[in-house]
């Protein structure tokens, strides 16, 4: 065995691909008693190999659970919304509760405000993102027929549930994958070994959400990107500027594609 094969494999990195595998089989191929036997794995071999990362891939295995306790779907009846709103405050908020007042490392964060200005590029990479949504999101969505994972909405209700829910979930995507997972992971990683752990967790979940087809190739591409930008500003306030841009993108696409006379200023 290779010499670096081999420190990977008494390193940190097994048991952290462990529970990145562990997320992908029980959201990307639906096998939760797979997911969580292998999640059980690798949270003891951490434990054992280093006690401070078991104990941070702990909190990322319980975010996992609590999600996978649920249905996972785009269903915006007010139960569903209710349940899975729960579950996913839950997720981020047990980590962090953990982190600050058990732990007492406070390693999980949410940077907010961090008295930085975004640079020029930033902003051009901001104003961009609508436009690659636009230019992606219709011929990803429409021709492949994903668009009908989600509720066709015709009333001024569903219209503003559907907004809704697509904007809460992306800023809990960044809270929990990025903030949370991708923060955990680099502690005991190198950068670009957690931002490709991180990317497999993002895609699998939204993945079972809806984003079949080819999706999963654009999601991990996004999620690998959204892990770099946070990492290059330690700002949660960029990274969901930029997620909330794309959705917006996205729900209007999704509109579009259940009435297609509607919004008729997409490629498809």
């Amino acid at each position: 065995m290779p010499s670096d094969v081999a420190a990977a494999v008494r390193g940190p990195l097994l048991p952290a691909a462990l529970v990145s595998l562990a997320g992908f089989l029980a959201f990307g191929l639906d096998q939760r008693e797979a997911g969580y036997g292998v999640l059980a794995v690798g949270v003891a071999l951490g434990l054992v190999m280093d006690r401070a990362l078991g104990k941070d891939l702990a909190l990322i295995a319980f975010g996992l659970v609590v999600m996978s306790a649920v249905p996972i779907t785009t269903d915006i009846s007010t139960s569903h919304m209710i349940t899975m709103g729960t579950a996913m405050t839950l997720a981020v908020a047990g980590p962090y509760l953990v982190s600050r007042y058990v732990y007492r490392d406070h390693a999980v964060r949410f940077p907010i405000r961090t008295g930085e200005r975004w640079t020029r590029l930033e902003k051009i990479y901001l104003a961009a993102v609508p436009v690659l949504g636009y230019l992606l999101l219709p011929v990803y969505m429409i021709p492949t027929g994903v668009y009908e994972n989600w509720p066709a909405v015709r009333d001024a209700e569903g219209i503003g549930r559907l907004f809704l829910g697509t904007n809460v979930l992306g800023i809990w995507d960044e809270l929990f994958f990025i903030c949370t997972v991708f923060t955990l992971l680099r502690r005991h990683l190198s950068f670009w070994q957690a931002n490709l752990l991180q990317a497999v967790l993002f895609t699998s979940f939204l993945y079972e959400l809806g984003f079949h087809a080819w999706g999963p190739v654009l999601i991990y591409a996004f999620a690998l990107i959204q892990g770099y930008i946070f990492g290059l500003t330690r700002s949660l306030t960029y990274v969901v500027c930029v997620h909330l841009l794309f959705d917006l993108v996205l729900f209007l696409v999704l509109v579009h594609a259940h009435n297609r006379s509607w919004l008729d200023v997409f490629l498809y």
